[in-house]
């Protein structure tokens, strides 16, 4: 009997034909000889015959009427795909159609078996997953991390050579590890790579490949118009370049500027030394200094012009002040508090949810497009898109912030049109916090001085390596962690009756990269969410604590970097049941800024906010079904927990009398900072 989980092996090797065994040649799927391409059919039966011996699970696959997918085949087998190119994503958006509106799980491995080997890989990978997450009969499977897939598109292409020779050469049982360089772009010479263990950090940009597979720019209607899904871009994405502005105060970086003029030179160059294993072409380099183009690749079904990106731009920037934007029909739809800025990021996105393409055009979208072919913007050296045009690299490349800080610009800029919080949004009445502070889990650790230093970590690539050896073969990367640590929080409930509220932490930097105290106002464009959680709050004193590894940003690193399983791994229907979405959050190992060695001054701010100001009506148990990362992902299939603005209380300006952080925390009770170090030890440990 067919399983869900039996859609894996579809998944795996993506470049090697599906009858080759999967699962390390313990499993082959059983084709019929007509699902074989030209090349493979005249010898079908020879070829089943001698990969279908000697394993252990053989999954038969039905032969079922086959759909037209003739549209898919626009884009080569091997060519890249982007997300960021409308035909590919309107080809994307009809495979995922067909994937959905499949039966039964029997059918969908019988059509996806038959469509994997004919249309592009990363086309098939990435609407054959998407299809997978929403389908309601495959919820429950462990999809694997696109690492696990695609490892060429997250780590430095020569230790594949080496992987490859250990596998081939070495028995498994006598494997070393091979280790992936850390910061291997650049040099020491280039300031930009002081951030590199940011912008190239595996678990970064698997987040946002990631929540952009949770939350696709298009497809069809049941699988993007999901609850607050253009609020959410905003705020994920606004909470990167808040992180990322930070830890270029960490060292010693100005904040990045914002590419508000599009034909201003881009002063930093980014050489990204990865090459696409499809066809082993590498990602195209940008010098110093380069200029955006208009783009005409219009054999590829895109063209536009930089005066146009300026069109769109003036248009959002007017419809913002004007406070409406118009739909197709001329309709003026207010951008209010609640809505406004669902709208209009949905429209500054350019997703399929856009209000209005035709008036307010695809800013978002080209500008990455400009980006990503500005070495070759009008297909004259047949160069494909560079690092800016795939979601699993993107941020990789500095101009990924210069970019993104102006789509937070734009963004913010409705923010800033609407009024102050009044007292009574803010406050909770009876509600005070009395106490606050952190402490590392480490006995004798003194309070409010938090850790960072580097962590060797190892992964499994076997999966991605196509033809390659069977078994584990591990690569080892370093990346930032940070120790373990514990928020306490003493709440005292004045009234006579229990309450219900919402714990909302933060942090931020008291001063820039300069050293200069921070005004309140700026101050707020840095802070950065740690956690958000509902208490229930005994009359009298409540001493809460809360673990640095519950917060609802995170997600842990073995989720983040998790293999592909199956039934026969996890038999268990409950704990396959907790991986269903369980992929999309920020790495836990990034939680905290990096700091510095001296130990760098934050304020960490607390906020218990009015349950009933909170609540959407929806009961969820963080601890189960992956619930605790939902302040970037929100929850699947339901509605986002929290009836605030995302970024709530510091989305929107403050009164002019408030000048620091004091003067806001002064009539709110319900509010506490304390200061914090952040300590940076440049000591390499190994994961145990």
């Amino acid at each position: 009997m067919t399983s869900s989980n039996d859609v894996l092996a579809l998944l795996q090797r993506p470049l090697e034909p599906t009858f080759y065994p999967k699962d390390d040649g313990k499993t082959v799927l059983e084709l019929p000889d007509s699902y074989l391409t030209d090349r493979y059919r005249p010898i079908g039966q020879e070829l089943q015959s001698r990969f279908g011996d000697n394993v252990d699970v053989k999954i038969p696959v039905r032969d079922v009427r086959q759909p037209d997918i003739g549209f898919a085949l626009a884009i080569p087998r091997r060519a890249a795909f982007s997300l960021f190119i409308q035909r590919h994503r309107e080809i994307a958006s009809r495979l995922i159609d067909i994937f959905l509106k499949l039966p039964d799980i029997s059918t969908l491995i019988g059509v996806g078996s038959y469509v994997r080997d004919r249309v592009n890989v990363y086309l098939f990978q990435y609407a054959f997953t998407v299809a997978v997450q929403h389908r309601p009969d495959t919820t429950n499977v462990n999809l694997p991390s696109i690492l696990q897939l695609f490892p060429d598109q997250f780590v430095d292409p020569s230790v594949f050579p080496k992987l490859r020779e250990e596998g081939k050469v070495v028995t498994q049982k006598d494997r070393q590890v091979i280790d992936i360089p850390m910061n291997f772009t650049a040099s020491d010479r280039e300031d930009e790579q002081r951030l590199a263990y940011f912008r190239e950090d595996i678990g970064v940009n698997m987040h946002h490949w990631h929540w952009h597979l949770v939350y696709p720019t298009s497809g069809p209607v049941e699988v993007i118009d999901k609850d607050r899904r253009g609020e959410l871009f905003f705020y994920m994405h606004q909470q990167i370049i808040h992180r990322y502005n930070v830890e270029r105060f960490c060292n010693l970086l100005g904040r990045t500027k914002s590419m508000h003029n599009f034909r201003e030179p881009i002063p930093e160059a980014y050489f990204p030394k990865m090459v696409r294993s499809a066809d082993a072409r590498p990602f195209a380099a940008r010098p110093q200094n380069f200029t955006l183009k208009d783009i005409d690749r219009d054999a590829e079904g895109f063209k536009f012009t930089i005066t146009e990106m300026e069109q769109a731009r003036d248009r959002i920037y007017a419809a913002i002040d004007a406070g409406f934007v118009e739909d197709k029909s001329g309709k003026r739809i207010p951008l209010d508090p609640k809505k406004g800025i669902d709208i209009l990021s949905n429209l500054v996105e350019a997703s399929d949810l856009s209000i209005n393409p035709q008036l307010y055009g695809n800013l978002h979208i080209w500008g990455h497009l400009a980006l990503s072919f500005c070495h070759d913007p009008d297909n004259r050296y047949l160069e494909q898109f560079g690092i800016m045009g795939d979601l699993a690299t993107a941020q990789r490349d500095p101009t990924f912030y210069r970019w993104h800080s102006f789509v937070d610009d734009v963004l913010v800029r409705h923010k800033d049109h609407l009024d102050p919080y009044t007292a009574q949004e803010l406050s909770f009445p009876g509600i005070t916090v009395s106490g606050l502070n952190v402490t590392i889990t480490r006995k004798n650790a003194p309070p409010n001085v938090l850790l960072t230093y580097w962590q060797k970590s190892q992964v499994d690539l076997a999966a991605g390596l196509d033809f390659g050896p069977g078994g584990n073969v591990f690569a080892s990367f370093t990346h930032l962690q940070h120790a373990p640590f514990v928020y306490n929080i003493d709440v005292n409930n004045s009234t006579s009756r229990p309450a219900r509220g919402t714990v909302r932490i933060f942090i931020a930097p008291k001063a820039d990269d300069r050293n200069l105290a921070l005004k309140y106002d700026e101050w707020r464009r840095y802070v950065i969410e740690l956690d958000k959680f509902a208490v229930s709050l005994n009359p009298g004193l409540n001493k809460l604590t809360r673990r640095s590894d519950q917060s609802t940003v995170t997600v842990a690193y073995n989720r983040t970097f998790r293999q592909i399983k199956t039934a026969q791994d996890i038999p268990n229907k409950d704990d396959l049941e907790r991986f269903r979405f369980c992929g999309c959050g920020w790495p836990d190992h990034m939680l905290l800024p990096k700091g510095n060695t001296q130990g760098m001054a934050f304020d960490l701010f607390v906020m218990v906010s009015d349950y009933a100001g909170d609540s959407i009506g929806l009961e969820f148990d963080e601890a189960v079904n992956c619930n605790d990362s939902h302040s970037f992902c929100g929850l699947r299939d339901k509605m986002y927990p929290d009836n605030r603005s995302m970024g709530y209380p510091f989305d929107r300006k403050s009164p002019a009398s408030v000048q620091t952080l004091q003067d806001y925390l002064g009539p709110n009770s319900n509010m506490r900072a304390t200061d914090v170090k952040i300590k940076f030890t440049n000591t390499v440990i190994a994961r145990t």
